[in-house]
């Protein structure tokens, strides 16, 4: 099997080139998941002359069961349930709130690490791209998009390199469209498609979110 993209770069430019369309809409922000997610998204952003920001999802893992998400918490202040989780599994309203309480507090330290004292944009009636530097399961892209929605965009977009089929699928139903470089049959994992797969370090997220941001005032961004 040959990978698709020689690092996360080459991932995020040829993303970009899927999402040339976009370019020049009124009020487009791009959104990238921390920590692979952000180059990508800085690609994708610099491409499309959009600003840039980093978009912080915390899953709410059942108790004793946490690979299993019964909601998420995200940037912005927004928490999302699974009520169909909940009911089926009679999760009480004190457990709900137990891993609430622990995940938030954990967002707030990665929000206060990579945002520092910039606000959440405003993405009321914006075109919102969020991006990852792959989907496998869609879980967390999944909770970002449901958080997302919360916010009110005019438009939402799924955006990776590569993505599973099934994950596309999931997605879908929540975005208003999904878009990838490629979609495999046989998935293997993200890391499999990169010839460089290696690590972003939260130093590079805050070095890639510090760059002026390219069409901000384009984009007329909010951030009162």
């Amino acid at each position: 099997m040959n990978a698709l993209f020689s690092d996360r770069r080459d991932a995020g430019r040829q993303l970009a080139a899927r999402l040339s369309h976009l370019a020049g809409r009124p009020k487009l922000i791009v959104l990238g998941l921390p920590r692979g997610g952000v180059p990508v998204a800085a690609e994708v952003a610099q491409a499309l002359g959009a600003p840039m920001d980093v978009f912080v999802v915390r899953k709410l893992g059942v108790p004793g069961h946490e690979e299993l998400a019964m909601g998420a918490v995200a940037s912005g202040g927004v928490r999302v349930i699974n009520n169909e989780v909940v009911a089926s599994l009679g999760i009480p309203q004190r457990a709900i709130d137990a891993v609430t309480e622990v995940e938030t507090r954990e967002l707030e330290r990665r929000e206060r690490a990579y945002r520092q004292d910039r606000l959440f944009p405003d993405v009321k009636n914006a075109t919102v791209v969020l991006v990852d530097d792959g989907v496998a399961t869609g879980s967390t892209m999944l909770a970002g998009l449901q958080a997302l929605r919360e916010h009110g965009p005019a438009s939402l977009i799924a955006a990776a390199p590569v993505m599973s089929l099934s994950a596309e699928a999931a997605l879908s139903r929540v975005a208003d469209a999904c878009v990838s470089v490629a979609t495999p049959e046989q998935f293997y994992g993200v890391g499999a498609w990169y010839r460089d797969f290696s690590q972003t370090s939260d130093a590079e997220v805050l070095a890639l979110l510090e760059k002026p941001k390219a069409g901000k005032a384009a984009a007329g961004v909010s951030h009162a």
